[in-house]
């Protein structure tokens, strides 16, 4: 039974069993099954997708570093089908639970930012201080950009999950009120609610998109 509106988020399931997370680890196995079982329209736009994401990030690296822009094509990947598949009913949402964005944000934010102050501390110092800026806003600036760049991961994470969160309650409070409304009311509900879900299969896209570009230009600039 919902308690609240924000209950249908909770990781539990009505068998008894904690198989909401398994959505991550079935995601993990739809990927490369999606290989085997041979070439269809789904797959073929997918795989047009991709390449096309690999291609833009591949500007941005050097050609030694050609590894790390198909790493961020899986994660492209692996947010995309996590997102789409928590539209599906009775699927958890997982990247709607901010320990899942924030596990996936986090680890790409230190490698790079520790790797980039390690490996380049002159870079990352000039980093904090943007050419042209006058000599009395310099203490602030430096300040600004420190705080930017920590909380980098946090405003990933937190974009990637409220996200997903607004779609799924715009969904139940829109279905929600289709019991105490009369017949012709309802087919308008209907058509709202398919509407809603082509702009949540848009959002579930978009939103991995902009994580993983993000993260592209975050890794870059070291």
């Amino acid at each position: 039974m919902m308690t609240n509106l924000f209950s249908v988020f909770d990781p539990s399931s009505s068998l008894g069993l904690a198989l909401n997370w398994f959505s991550l680890a079935l995601v993990m196995f739809l990927i490369p099954l999606g290989k085997s079982i041979g070439q269809s329209r789904g797959t073929t736009v997918v795989s047009w997708a991709v390449k096309k994401l690999y291609n833009e990030m591949k500007v941005l690296f050097s050609k030694n570093s050609n590894m790390v822009a198909v790493l961020f094509s899986a994660l492209f990947l692996f947010i995309m089908i996590n997102n789409m598949t928590g539209l599906l009913p009775y699927v958890f949402t997982a990247t709607s639970h901010l320990v899942v964005t924030l596990s996936l944000a986090f680890p790409l934010w230190i490698g790079y930012f520790g790797f980039g102050w390690v490996n380049n501390l002159k870079w990352m110092l000039a980093h904090l201080m943007p050419q042209g800026t006058p000599w009395l806003l310099m203490p602030f600036m430096v300040v600004i950009e420190s705080v930017s760049s920590l909380i980098r991961p946090s405003t990933l994470a937190v974009r990637l999950m409220a996200n997903m969160i607004a779609g799924h309650l715009l969904l139940i409070l829109v279905s929600s009120s289709v019991t105490v409304l009369n017949l012709m009311v309802f087919w308008g509900i209907v058509l709202a609610q398919l509407l809603l879900v082509i702009l949540e299969v848009a959002v579930a896209i978009i939103q991995a998109y902009v994580l993983v570009i993000l993260s592209v230009l975050y890794s870059s600039e070291v």
